[in-house]
């Protein structure tokens, strides 16, 4: 699993290859919606982070079986699920389709590939080796360069790709980071906290957290968390840990207010790391801070003596609703 999380740089670069090779046709719409669960729907989330205040319009991210009633014609989706057969993304591929709404799909193939190709919906296809969570890179390059084809997002093409190349000169640096992180969390629950460019990061870290070291990890979103859960982190924050993911886009206002939470939780007891990846562009950012993250929920997992791949709770409860993975 390090080294899928490793090769992302080349997944980048691979997903910009694909993308153009499904020859997906431009559809100008209003809005971009992404569907999908798990792995394959953070990526719309990281999508919105690197586009970040070059959006023209919205670009939202669907995890439910069914879209919201409002959209209409002017709406594009993209529906995304690695396997091809996750029910919920499935459904509302279908709804999109009895709606009439113009559809694009990224999957390995499944029901989703057969539904898309006999719809003649525009298929990006990914490799079928990897595990679905470690999917993220294509799933959020291919959401932005879709954006790009909405007019929702500028072709952001040249910038995934010169991020592509600086990630892969700075991943020794990233392994060490993350090794030291870890070692400051401990068994530690953590939560974790993005700001900006960040809040996705912070929901990928957590989840990666949660699946690779089977560790309960949250994820918070700054200046939200100043007007409640500071309360709680006020009474007493002993016995978990809190990370801050910095981002150097923030404005010096969201940074005042970034760190001034990090001061009150170490405050209240918790150890309070502070982690800034680097990188110059959004994408460049966005893609280090999404590769620390996950190394560092895998250095965490051998700390711990636990193996990252199998995910059992999360079949035993697609078994127990009769969904399909």
């Amino acid at each position: 699993m390090i080294d899928d999380v490793l090769a992302i740089p080349e997944h980048i670069r691979d997903a910009v290859w694909r993308t153009d090779s499904a020859a997906l046709k431009p559809f100008r719409a209003d809005r971009l919606v992404v569907c999908g669960m798990g792995g394959s729907a953070v990526g719309g989330d990281l999508a919105r982070g690197i586009i970040g205040d070059r959006l023209e319009g919205p670009l939202e991210v669907v995890r439910d079986e069914l879209l919201p009633g409002w959209m209409g014609p002017d709406t594009a989706v993209l529906a995304s699920s690695y396997s091809g057969n996750t029910s919920e993304t499935l459904s509302a591929f279908r709804d999109a389709g009895r709606r009439g709404l113009y559809r694009w799909a990224v999957t390995t193939g499944g029901e989703l590939g057969d539904l898309a190709r006999s719809d003649g919906v525009g298929v990006v296809g990914m490799p079928g080796f990897l595990a679905p969570r470690a999917s993220v890179a294509y799933v959020t390059t291919v959401a932005v360069m879709v954006a790009g084809l909405t007019g929702v997002a500028p072709d952001l093409r040249e910038e995934l790709e010169e991020a592509a190349e600086s990630l892969a000169g700075s991943l020794e640096t990233l392994r060490n980071q993350a090794a030291a992180i870890a070692e400051r969390i401990g068994d530690a629950p953590v939560v974790v906290h993005g700001c900006g460019a960040t809040v996705a990061v912070a929901r990928r870290w957590a989840n990666q957290m949660n699946e690779n070291a089977k560790l309960l990890s949250f994820a918070a979103e700054v200046p939200e968390v100043a007007h409640n859960a500071i309360e709680a982190w006020a009474r007493d924050g002993r016995g978990f840990a809190a990370v801050f993911l910095v981002d150097s886009g923030l404005s010096d206002a969201d940074r005042r207010r970034l760190d001034t939470v990090a001061e009150m939780v170490g405050e209240a007891g918790a150890p309070s790391i502070e982690v800034d990846a680097g990188g110059d562009s959004r994408s460049d950012r966005v893609f280090r801070s999404v590769v620390l993250g996950d190394l560092v929920s895998l250095a965490l997992a051998e700390s711990q003596g636990v193996d990252p791949e199998p995910v059992l709770a999360i079949e035993s409860f697609k078994q127990r609703v009769g969904g399909q993975s």
